[in-house]
């Protein structure tokens, strides 16, 4: 972890539009330096839109994105090399062997040749892959291809970690794995960004937003958000609904 918790991403007033839709609203959050920043709530909340403007995929409509205080659009080329971006559907190839998909996107990632070895066996080392590096990767179970998908985003070894819903319909065994690795790329001091539809996942984060409606409705420690509640859903779902009877009281005052 390191050491003055310096906030590697800042998220100023940031909202997003496509066409009469509303998607982010107003979002402003920090992300400290070697931390994990999780972000969860209701579906069609705004989560995925949000990590896909930190990942430079797209410009907000309005607002700043600072990565390590250069600005995703105006410096994105120098922002993107920061990044590693995996979307909920991570582009890995059926037909290639656990080996011949981390050389790819080494090859894409431009990673030295005299370093491939080394980050080879450091990545796939972690997710335990090693054994199944000659397996096709639509041969593997849908952890694996989690995991493997995790080594091809980190060959470069980004600065930062973007990860949209990465354990989405994984088994129970193969989620803990992907957090044990999470976990040890935190403690080497990478800044992570992940949205679940997982609230255990949830608690494993430092901090935690919670979104609903395309905006941001509490930011806080997991314990703080959970407060009173027996478990974080519980309190997620109440604190949804406040705002939601909030929305409906409001349009019959009008």
């Amino acid at each position: 972890m390191v050491a003055d918790n310096i906030s590697f991403i800042s998220i100023e007033n940031v909202s997003m539009r496509f066409g009469d839709v509303e998607a982010v609203r107003d979002v402003t959050l920090s992300v400290d330096e070697g931390t994990i920043f999780g972000l969860v709530g209701s579906d069609g909340a705004g989560k995925s839109t949000l990590l896909r403007m930190v990942a430079t995929m797209i410009p907000p409509s309005s607002g700043n994105i600072l990565i390590s205080t250069q600005d995703v659009v105006r410096d994105k080329q120098r922002v993107k090399p920061l990044i590693g971006y995996m979307p909920q559907r991570f582009g890995l190839y059926q037909d290639l062997t656990v080996d011949e998909n981390m050389v790819f996107f080494m090859d894409v990632f431009n990673v030295p040749r005299k370093e491939r070895a080394r980050r080879r066996e450091k990545y796939l080392g972690f997710s335990n892959l090693l054994p199944f590096v000659n397996r096709q990767a639509g041969n593997l179970s849908g952890g694996m291809k989690q995991k493997l998908g995790l080594a091809c985003v980190l060959v470069h070894e980004p600065k930062v970690l973007i990860l949209d819903e990465p354990t989405n319909g994984v088994d129970p065994v193969s989620r803990q794995e992907f957090w044990e690795i999470l976990a040890q790329m935190r403690a080497d001091g990478m800044t992570i960004m992940v949205s679940t539809a997982y609230l255990d996942e949830g608690e494993k984060c430092d901090r935690l937003a919670l979104m609903h409606r395309s905006r941001i409705l509490d930011i806080a420690a997991p314990q703080e958000i959970r407060g009173r509640f027996a478990s974080l859903e519980e309190a997620m779902i109440n604190r949804i609904a406040e705002v939601d009877k909030e929305i409906v009281r409001d349009s019959f005052k009008r």
